[in-house]
């Protein structure tokens, strides 16, 4: 961890503390609201999805945005990344490393890999600049002005890794105007949040805009396993992060700087070692989520430091736009934590407590070193003609040195074993897009890119916590590489001024994928590219004079050699194999009303049915599950089974209701969200399928304004009901359990300026 990166962010969040001092803001959603046409009239939706500013309900990709008041009450209560999970149609986030590594799920298609060079099949974008390795993906949220998700393939225009879909953060940018927000929040065991931004004129031609981030949580998980108990063991985070933007507006050329760092000390999510019940999927009677049995929580720890910087150019020319985009993104981690989520009893005979297991596994992933840079080069066409056209350049480099250690839990924790992974990950591509108005009515696009990706790795076991050849020095190098031509095809048809029907075919791939976790195995397993053709059509609708929005999709894909990761079964490590072939299909609903001029409300809904198709593909699993696929020669064989955490119904729903009072205004907002079962892991069985899980959220609060500035005072809970169950597990010595968040309760005070 360097000191160098601690110094920055502090100066970076000095310097917005000192100008919040003056005033300050929590969102640009007010402004934006202004630009309504009229108050009892939606607002246009604005999305960047093919790398151009264009009206969300023009545009032939099924695609859901997120901001204003949803993006604020969503992210309240110091939320993480996760969120988002069932808040827009066919998307789910889950993590087992808590606040860092999430996983994204986008029409049942992701990955459950939880090594540190785990690929996804749903890239995240942010600023124009992918996040690819998992770490990065957990940035915070904050000063955020649109969050958009593509669903199905988006290969063409950004690439590698996408064959799922595209999660894209845009951030707020700096203005000539002065401005900024301010928040602070206080709620449920002891937790405080503040975030805040300032931003203004430098000169006529430049401005600039800081924003932080500060969240603190104490401890509040107890250990009360015999011989470690522990008071406020677990449970903690004290976030940091910050950003820096510079932007240069010329006559024909602007530029775009941005800086950003995040520094995350905490503790890892809390596994809970026999917290479900055996042939149920309930959890034991009388949980307590605040809790744990552990032989290991005192040196369970956290800790990540990120920064990157990007700088976008851009110059407008006669009839076409060049755009070049530069990122460097860096990352380190470290993380310990008791896995097996309980305690060896073999030296207790009279224990009878809940936490027993068969033997401890205490283990640690570090990322110390993590450099990516990512160079796009873009020549667009502006004519006022019937065709216009992209075409460009993308380069991607990433070095990544992972550690793997295991402790010897009865031992006080000695590391017993130590494995470094080495991948260093090179890729380019050549990519074009042409739009053609074949009549006022009837657009179609065609894309085509050309990706070429390379991977050396190597992993390096010096020694072993396991006798025998499993324990042994041992070092392999593997390397992979391969191309794909990606496309897609689409139409839309304006069947009047109000309704657009569109349709989309579109292919897509992600590069191969290595796994070296070889400190209780002696193989690096490899997966072979996978490829998805994905068909879609639907339509996108504004009703009722402007008063309502209903946008529907059907989609059907079929993905040739997905890969897939077999996690845990016998050990605390990943085997990654290819199915041959898995189907998809289902529908999407995205619907927004104006009840009234003060009830506004939204209904989302999807539909998501995945099905493997490979009748010799199987894993191996636990016996002391009720299992319910096939067993041969002690291997589920997993024909016909879903994909893991991949929910068949998704759904959302809000309602914001506003009263002028006094001086100001009075408003509430609520919203629900829903996901049906999942299962854990791509075996079947009683005890590892996630039960529906249900969460309720509510804020309420009043508004006012005084001069050049805009106050807002609110409480708000999240998980109203307090529903708590199993939202993932471990599986290879016990039956250990992943909790979903409790109950939040808060309060929060806002100020914007202008």
């Amino acid at each position: 961890m360097k000191a160098m990166k601690r110094s920055t962010l502090a100066t970076l969040i000095n310097a917005t503390l000192f100008s919040a001092v003056a005033g300050t803001s929590i969102s640009a959603v007010a402004a934006e609201q202004e630009t309504t046409a009229k108050k009892n009239q939606l607002e246009v939706i604005q999305v960047t999805a093919r790398k151009r500013v264009e009206n969300a309900q023009e545009v032939p990709v099924a695609v859901s945005a997120l901001q204003g008041d949803s993006l604020d009450a969503y992210s309240s209560a110091g939320m993480d990344i996760r969120f988002m999970n069932a808040k827009i149609p066919s998307l789910s986030i889950e993590s087992s490393f808590g606040r860092s590594f999430p996983r994204f799920y986008v029409r049942g298609l992701g990955n459950t890999d939880f090594d540190l060079n785990a690929s996804q099949p749903v890239s995240l974008v942010v600023d124009e600049i992918v996040q690819e390795n998992a770490i990065l993906k957990g940035f915070p949220v904050f000063d955020v002005a649109r969050v958009e998700v593509l669903r199905g393939p988006q290969g063409t225009l950004f690439g590698r890794n996408t064959p799922a879909g595209l999660v894209k953060f845009d951030t707020v940018k700096p203005s000539q105007e002065f401005e900024g927000y301010g928040s602070v929040s206080y709620g449920s065991r002891g937790a405080v949040d503040f975030e805040g931004a300032v931003g203004g004129s430098l000169t006529d031609r430049l401005s600039t805009r800081v924003s932080v981030l500060w969240q603190d949580k104490d401890d509040y998980i107890d250990n009360r396993a015999p011989g470690f108990e522990q008071k406020d063991a677990l449970g903690g985070y004290t976030e940091q992060a910050a950003r820096i933007q510079f932007l240069y507006e010329g006559d024909d050329f602007t530029g775009l700087f941005n800086y950003h760092v995040r520094d995350l000390d905490g503790s890892p999510i809390a596994f809970r070692a026999n917290t479900i019940k055996p042939g149920t999927n309930d959890l034991v009677d009388g949980f307590e989520n605040d809790v744990v049995y552990h032989d290991a929580a005192s040196r369970a720890t956290q800790q990540v430091e990120s920064q990157g910087a990007s700088l976008k150019l851009e110059w407008d020319l006669a009839n076409h736009t060049v755009t070049s985009i530069s990122g460097w993104e860096s990352a380190e981690i470290y993380s310990r934590a008791d896995i097996d989520g309980g305690l060896d009893t073999s030296n207790l005979p009279n224990y009878t407590g809940p936490a027993s297991t068969p033997f401890s596994s205490e283990s640690a992933d570090g990322i110390p070193d993590q450099d990516q840079y990512t160079q796009e080069l873009r020549l667009s066409s502006n004519f006022a003609g019937d065709v216009n056209y992209q075409v460009g350049v993308f380069y991607f480099d990433e070095a990544l040195t992972i550690e793997n250690f295991s402790y010897d839990t009865a031992n006080n924790g000695v590391l017993n074993g130590f494995v470094s992974q080495q991948q260093d990950t090179k890729a380019w591509a050549v990519f074009g897009s042409v739009d053609y108005t074949i009549t006022d009515d009837l657009k179609v696009t065609a894309g085509l890119r050309y990706s070429d990706d390379e991977k050396e790795f190597s992993a390096n076991r010096t020694f072993g916590p396991l006798p025998g050849e499993a324990g042994a020095p041992l070092f392999i190098e593997r390397d992979v590489s391969d191309d794909h031509v990606s496309w897609d095809l689409s139409a839309n048809y304006k069947i009047n001024d109000d309704v657009n029907w569109y349709g989309r075919i579109a292919n897509s791939f992600r590069a191969p994928s290595l796994q070296g976790r070889i400190l209780f195995g002696s193989e690096v397993t490899v997966a072979d590219s996978e490829t998805v053709t994905s068909f879609e059509t639907g339509i996108k609708s504004d009703v009722l004079d402007g008063q309502g929005r209903v946008n529907a999709t059907v989609f059907y894909y079929t993905m040739d050699d997905q890969q897939l990761t077999a996690v845990g079964g016998g050990a605390n490590f990943n085997r990654l194999l290819n199915a041959d072939k898995t189907t998809g299909y289902g529908f999407e609903l995205d619907s927004e009303w104006v009840l009234s001029d003060e009830l506004n409300a939204t209904f989302n809904l999807s539909y998501n049915k995945t099905e493997l198709k490979d009748d010799t593909l199987s894993i191996a699993a636990p016996s002391r599950l009720e299992l319910l696929d096939p067993i041969i020669n002690d291997q589920a064989m997993l024909d016909g089974n879903s994909l893991p955490h991949a929910p068949e119904w998704i759904s959302n729903i809000t309602l914001r209701y506003t009263k002028e009072l006094a001086e100001g205004e009075f408003f509430t907002y609520a919203d629900v969200s829903y996901r049906s079962e999942i299962d854990f892991f791509l075996y079947e069985s009683v005890e590892f399928e996630g039960k529906p899980l249900t969460e309720v959220g509510l804020r309420a609060g009043y508004a006012w304004a005084q001069g050049d500035y805009e106050y807002e005072v609110s409480a708000f809970v999240r998980n109203l009901f307090d529903e708590q169950q199993a939202i993932g597990g471990v599986d290879f010595n016990n039956n250990t359990a992943m909790v979903n968040e409790e109950r939040y309760i808060g309060a929060e005070f806002k100020v914007n300026f202008f």
